[in-house]
């Protein structure tokens, strides 16, 4: 039976150091250039690998989604640190990009927001 040491994930990006100081400065993650790519160290300890693709195309889905205490006070954060936050059609979303899921009962308050890659990342508070 197939029997691993261990995992990780991985996803593309276009431009390396772009996403380091991102990652880094903007979501305060510990990015390392491995020579390969990126390793990222996650909250809680997991790492995902974050690798340069020269016909990179951003994930059209959530690739990351980042718990928080206090989903409104990191969406001022962020925003104030420059981050724009997404938009969808349909979802009841505020005045901040926050779908209140919770007051809505169809799960967490979440904001979705991209890395320079164009990869869609989330903040959440279930």
């Amino acid at each position: 039976m197939f029997k691993a040491t261990g995992a990780f994930s991985g996803f593309s990006v276009n431009d390396t150091k772009k996403a380091q100081e991102f990652y880094s400065n903007i979501l305060g993650i510990d990015a390392r250039d491995t020579g390969m790519g990126l390793q990222l160290t996650l909250p809680g300890g997991s790492d995902v690998f974050a690798y340069p693709k020269p016909n990179h195309v951003p994930a059209t889905f959530t690739i990351l989604n980042f718990k928080v205490d206090d989903i409104d006070k990191a969406v001022d954060e962020l925003t104030q640190a420059g981050v724009k936050f997404e938009r969808y059609e349909g979802m009841p979303q505020d005045e901040k990009g926050i779908m209140r899921g919770r007051a809505h009962q169809i799960g967490p308050d979440i904001a979705w927001f991209k890395d320079p890659a164009g990869n869609i990342l989330s903040i959440l508070q279930q």
